[in-house]
């Protein structure tokens, strides 16, 4: 774990703008009009549709998309009774955390007020404006009586995660940790050091999970929870033990098989483990000191099942991996209350997501190749992507089925599809390209299977079902990269090139090669020898009709792939170029930029091949292309070489395609702002028209951009480079790119390759 300085902490609050939160506006403000919408006079006609009908709020507001971070810093992480205002910070914390995490926005409010009744008059009086309330920090027992009198008195989800959240995370992580374990929870000793909020909301999780009450050991700071103790409140005497054989925590854990520390650090010792049962579970939960440390635990006993707090040990118990998601399905069906059903679904489906194969994502930020469920890996990670859509689905589904929901949801995939696009980890766009592809899956020859990257992607690309996969290279490697990587090869299709057993076809594929290049200079041994190349060789099987689709570039120089394309694919006979397009989907839209990566300093002939090959592109993903073609002038302002072949390449496609909207030379700021242009140039052809297609002058300036956009903004999802114009599905990909990236390529390679087909068929008839 990364050592945080005192410094470091504070230069990070206060650098920039102070804290870590803001409040951003999600509609047009520009305008007189915006103004008047969003206000006065406006703002009069929601206001009395709410008056009329109070659920409308969640329709003309934000209350469906607002949490209440509500605390009064009476119990603050391991700071304790610091004030409400001292521990604000942590409650801006745990806002940023439900926006990253879940897309929800947050008001943190901090009530200085400790008398629990006046603390509840002042919740319930605001709670009016939110679809939720979190509570937070705040101490026992007050805390227990706090919650249950806001979860009576109001008609939205109230949760204290400090309870509750715990709870949830643990117990699928105990549920798991059991399964691997082979023990049943009916049968096992539980040992629970800690007798405060999560302690007994933990407990009690336990026992709904089937764990039986006789066996549950409780302690406090002194000593064992029994009938025989008169200093006892009503959450602890309930867990009260009728065992007068016990009054330590060493005499407690004795055989034990669970032990579960929301406590203090360091105070389960290395031979209180090994007094433990076989496999014992250990769930040290203090922070930032865990009762007892990874390393002694597994030093004491190396079977132990082992769960921490901390980020920087496995299967890490933490809140993050349910509130965001918790809430997030509770507001999307205008839940009135999380109730035990909710948190129940929300226990099984962390549990259940742990068995599931991990995504390359999770994988990367942990830096592992192969997290699989077991002893390491019983819990979920906190970034893993899919938990938003599995855990908030199945709050959702039980807040329905138990009858606290105001909204059904018919259409569950398209639910859990509305919330990966939330959180940017896809966009309309891919889920589009994903659902087609899987519609109609093609043969996509992979060149460089023996990379990490792009084996993980073909193994990932068949499981989404977009493709059937043909690895290239050496059968012996790929195979034991794969068993390195727990990758699984069955019916995945591996052609090793240069084996013996490929002579036939390299032979085959050499005299295709050589006839359609003979003009050329080309003979039947030079086409033979480079057979022997993957590129040469993969595309060959696409040009044959032995596959559909080819994807290269993660070793080759783009010079060498180019050069190899134009001998073996060829550009199509109605353009004289071809290029590559990157997508760009950001908060604002979706952007095509072409071209990308072959012409380097195009003409005005090779700038009309690149914006006639964009506009075919765009229509190839169902939109109507609208073309900007960007230049440092405007509209004649220069006379530069620069800006005149831009012109030139402009009024071409404005003569050879009158009904096209395209036009330029322009700034890059006209292209994309439309009334700035509208105002500056209304002649243009783009006029009231938002732009979606940029043609740049040429490779430096076309690549920077997106690269630019790709470096500084998170939000921003690049997909490419997609090749236009050649006879071919031949698609390359940028060197670094990811699995999800290449995924991505695979996807668009197969609606190529299948559309190409179809116009194959009609041109036979």
């Amino acid at each position: 774990m990364v050592k945080i300085s005192k410094e470091a902490a504070l230069e990070y609050h206060q650098s920039g703008r102070p804290g870590k939160i803001e409040v951003k506006p999600t509609k047009a403000y520009r305008t007189q009009t915006d103004l008047s919408l969003a206000y006065s006079p406006g703002v009069a006609y929601p206001c009395l549709e709410i008056q009329d009908n109070p659920d409308d709020a969640y329709k003309y507001t934000d209350k469906g998309n607002l949490v209440a971070v509500i605390s009064n810093g009476t119990a603050v992480l391991g700071l304790g009774d610091i004030g409400a205002l001292s521990g604000k910070p942590v409650m801006e914390g745990k806002g940023l955390l439900f926006k990253i995490y879940g897309g929800i926005d947050v008001f943190d409010i901090e009530v200085n007020e400790k008398d629990p009744e006046k603390f509840c008059e002042a919740v319930e009086r605001i709670a009016p404006t939110f679809g939720g309330i979190n509570l937070e920090d705040i101490k026992a027992p007050e805390c227990f009586y706090i919650e249950e009198r806001l979860k009576k008195t109001l008609d939205i989800p109230v949760m204290h995660d400090d309870q509750h959240g715990t709870a949830i995370i643990s117990a699928a992580g105990l549920k798991n940790a059991l399964e691997v374990a082979k023990k049943d929870i009916k049968q096992v000793r539980i040992v629970v050091n800690g007798a405060g909020a999560a302690a007994i909301s933990c407990t009690k999780l336990y026992m709904a999970l089937g764990a039986q009450k006789e066996n549950i050991v409780m302690l406090d700071s002194k000593g064992v929870i029994s009938t025989s103790r008169t200093d006892l409140n009503e959450q602890k005497k309930f867990f009260a033990t009728t065992r007068t054989d016990i009054h330590t925590l060493a005499e407690a854990v004795k055989d034990a098989d669970v032990f579960v520390g929301l406590s203090k650090g360091n105070v389960l010792s290395q031979d209180m483990v090994r007094s433990m049962a076989k496999d014992p579970v250990i769930f040290a939960l203090a922070n930032p000191v865990p009762e007892i440390s990874y390393e002694d635990a597994m030093a004491a006993r190396p079977d132990v099942l082992m769960s921490t707090g901390r980020t920087d040990y496995p299967n890490q118990i933490n809140n993050v991996i349910g509130f965001p998601y918790i809430f997030r399905g509770a507001l999307d069906v205008h839940a009135t209350a999380i109730n035990e059903e909710m948190k129940m679904a929300a226990v099984h489906a962390i549990a259940d997501l742990a068995k599931k194969p991990v995504p390359d994502v999770v994988n990367d930020v942990y830096k592992v190749n192969n997290l699989k469920f077991g002893r390491d890996y019983f819990i979920p990670k906190p970034v893993d992507p899919r938990l938003i859509s599995e855990v908030s689905a199945a709050v959702a589904k039980a807040a329905i089925k138990s009858g606290v929901a105001r909204k059904k949801i018919e259409n569950w995939g398209q639910y859990k599809a509305s919330l990966s696009v939330l959180l940017g980890q896809e966009t309309k766009l891919t889920q589009k390209l994903y659902a087609t592809a899987a519609a109609h899956p093609q043969r996509v020859v992979f060149a460089e299977a023996v990379h990490p990257t792009m084996l993980k992607a073909a193994v990932q690309a068949k499981s989404e079902g977009i493709c059937q996969p043909i690895l290239l290279g050496n059968d012996e490697v790929i195979e034991k990269m794969a068993k390195e990587l727990d990758l699984n090869l069955d019916g995945i299709e591996i052609v090793n090139l240069r084996h013996p057993n490929e002579q036939e076809r390299r032979e085959r594929y050499a005299r295709v090669l050589a006839e359609k290049r003979q003009r050329d200079g080309y003979t039947f041994q030079e086409a033979n020898d480079k057979m022997f190349e993957r590129n040469y060789f993969g595309m060959m099987m696409v040009e044959t009709g032995d596959a559909d689709a080819f994807i290269t570039g993660l070793y080759t120089k783009y010079s060498n792939t180019i050069k190899v394309v134009n001998e073996v694919i060829g550009i199509r006979p109605e353009y004289k170029h071809f290029g590559t397009m990157h997508i760009i989907n950001s908060p604002k839209g979706t952007l095509y930029v072409g071209d990308t990566l072959v012409n380097e300093n195009p003409d005005t002939e090779t700038l009309v091949d690149i914006a006639k090959l964009s506009a075919t592109a765009v229509r190839f993903f169902n939109e109507k292309p609208v073309i900007s073609m960007i230049s440092h002038s405007n509209f004649g302002s220069s006379q530069s070489d620069g800006a005149k072949k831009v012109r030139a390449a402009v009024e071409q496609m404005q003569k050879d395609y009158p009904d096209l909207a395209i036009d330029g030379e322009m700034q890059i700021s006209f292209a994309l702002n439309k009334e700035l242009r509208d105002e500056q140039y209304p002649f243009t052809r783009l006029k009231g028209k938002d732009v979606n297609t940029l043609v740049f002058p040429n490779l430096t300036s076309a690549r920077s951009s997106y690269k630019m956009l790709q470096m500084l903004d998170a939000d921003v999802e690049i997909i490419g480079p997609i090749q236009m114009g050649l006879n071919k599905p031949i698609h390359f990909i940028d060197f670094g790119a990811s699995v999800r990236d290449v995924v991505n390529i695979v996807a668009v390679a197969v609606i190529d390759a299948y559309v190409d087909k179809i116009k194959t068929r009609i041109n036979k008839r």
